[in-house]
């Protein structure tokens, strides 16, 4: 492995990366860097979880100069939670350079992001949207960007936003360094490459480290009504420190996190009917582990990097490998092992053929906890805890009581009623979660570009009722009223270049095609608000 000494790197940017706790570089780190450095054009073909942020934000850091009170790099990401995490991390990897990044995305008052601007920060992330807003409002200068950096193309491909990022690119200085980013490089991809790059290097990782071998994968094939009292079990069973459970849609999602906390759980969701402060007031409590369970969309919970997670639960088949791919990738970071649980319906089971075939990793089946298994569980860790309890020598103003018990009642029967009050007996609260039609997994072809054409088409759906109203979304032959999948790609006729139809654009979020005020006032309120 190298060491991020090994790469030539300033004496405060390696203080900064060994302040992060990072000791050596990975794959598309060690690969990437050198060639960053060097000033050339380059493409990163990795997947997520693999630490393309650092790979592109050191190199791009070290390029700088912290004193220049003009924005020398840019980044575009797909969503704003991703926006929000790759500036953090590039905050804190540039914090002994004294070098700033800011992240622009739409949902925050523009206003806001203006006054920040003003500011000076050497980088700004930002979503294609609302970058474009500040562009037509003459907010922020981007003529002395010398390095531009795509991250997850793909993504922002499958989302509609190439447009935008021609315009972007076509706007900068032509003497500029651009990194391309990609999970997978599609011909529109390409495209962009060719117009926009001179010569790059392109790195791609191997495919054995773009599986994930640290990650143990199972499935469990079972009834769409037995799904919630199967995860509950699955929960008590497994004791995860964090978790997240992906549901196919926002309604699914205000479901389980109202079911799982009617059960007890220390749960919150996060979708994309939120309001940003919202979003950051969840993630910022599961980060800190005030909440242990994370339920969450697709689109809500890409880029997310929280360390810590161990278990993650596909409540819903995932609608295309790729996001299967980045769902999984949300533990198992960093080196460490993680559990990953897909539930399958009897209809669905081919699709775990297709999953495997593109993670080259074959899933063991898995059967759903019984409730003696769950009781034997829980007795586990309740024995675990008295003992841990006995050696923490803490309890001695209770050992007059506890001698004058003794003279009463057996040892055994004290014991055992101890054990009994810490042991969680499994909860039958009945909890309603609507069912959801089955999705068909798009099939790769040979070269990998299947994944961007999503199940449900690729433009705004007429719909009834409230989805109309925001935008469609990726809906079945067969959509179910009122269930809305999440991140549907805006139609291309209804597309201009106002504040408004840019946080239209933004990751497939609520209030896509709402003004700025409508959406500021939080658009539709979930069904259980925490």
């Amino acid at each position: 492995m190298t060491t991020f000494r090994e790469l030539n790197l300033s004496e405060a940017l390696i203080k900064g990366v060994l302040k992060m706790g990072f000791e050596e570089a990975t794959p598309i780190q060690a690969e990437t860097i050198p060639v960053g450095l060097s000033g050339v054009d380059l493409i990163g073909q990795a997947q997520t979880g693999t630490g393309k942020t650092a790979a592109f934000g050191i190199p791009t850091i070290e390029r700088l100069d912290a004193k220049s009170r003009y924005i020398q790099a840019l980044i575009l990401a797909p969503t704003r939670e991703l926006a929000i995490q790759v500036a953090e991390e590039l905050n804190r990897i540039g914090e002994v350079k004294r070098v700033h990044a800011l992240p622009v995305y739409g949902g925050q008052q523009i206003d806001r992001q203006i006054r920040a601007l003003r500011k000076n920060p050497q980088i700004v992330v930002a979503t294609p949207g609302r970058l474009m807003d500040h562009m037509n409002r003459k907010t922020l200068n981007l003529d002395h960007v010398q390095t531009v950096i795509l991250d997850e193309a793909d993504e922002m491909l499958n989302m509609g936003f190439v447009e935008d990022i021609e315009k972007i690119l076509g706007t900068l200085p032509p003497t500029r360094q651009t990194l391309l980013f990609s999970a997978t490089m599609p011909p529109q991809i390409r495209k962009i490459a060719d117009r926009f790059m001179t010569t790059p290097t392109h790195i791609k990782v191997k495919a054995k480290e773009m599986t994930v071998e640290n990650i143990d994968q199972s499935f469990i094939e079972l009834k769409e009504s037995q799904k919630f009292d199967v995860l509950c079990r699955l929960i008590d069973t497994d004791s995860p420190e964090l978790s997240i459970i992906f549901g196919r849609t926002k309604k699914r999602v205000d479901e389980m996190t109202e079911g799982l906390i009617q059960r007890g759980y220390t749960a919150d969701g996060l979708h994309g009917d939120l309001t940003q402060a919202k979003r950051d007031q969840v993630i910022r409590r599961f980060k800190k582990g005030t909440i242990d369970i994370l339920v969450a969309t697709d689109v809500a919970a890409r880029g997310l990097d929280i360390s810590g997670v161990t278990h993650v639960y596909n409540f819903d088949v995932p609608q295309d490998p790729e996001s299967y791919v980045h769902r999984i990738g949300r533990t198992g970071r960093a080196g460490k092992t993680g559990s990953a649980i897909t539930f399958v319906t009897p209809r669905e089971f081919g699709q775990i053929k297709t999953i495997e075939r593109v993670t080259n990793k074959k899933m063991s089946r898995r059967h759903a906890p019984t409730l003696d298994e769950i009781l034997e569980g829980n007795l586990k860790l309740a024995a675990q805890e008295l003992i841990k309890r006995v050696e923490a020598k803490n309890s001695q103003e209770y050992t007059t009581l506890a001698q004058e018990l003794l003279e009463e009642y057996e040892a055994v029967e004290l014991i055992a009623a101890a054990l009994k009050g810490l042991t969680k007996e499994p909860d039958a609260t009945p909890v309603q979660i609507s069912s959801i039609e089955p999705i068909r997994v798009k099939r790769f072809g040979s070269n990998g570009g299947g994944g961007n054409r999503r199940p449900y088409g690729n433009k705004g759906g007429s719909g009834s009722g409230s989805s109309s109203n925001r935008g469609g979304g990726y809906r079945g032959s067969n959509p179910r009223g009122g269930e809305r999948r999440e991140g549907g790609r805006p139609s291309e006729g209804n597309r201009s270049s106002s504040s408004a139809s840019s946080d239209r654009r933004e990751g497939g979020y609520a209030g896509r095609n709402r003004s700025e005020s409508d959406r500021n006032r939080g658009g539709r309120k979930p069904r259980f608000e925490k």
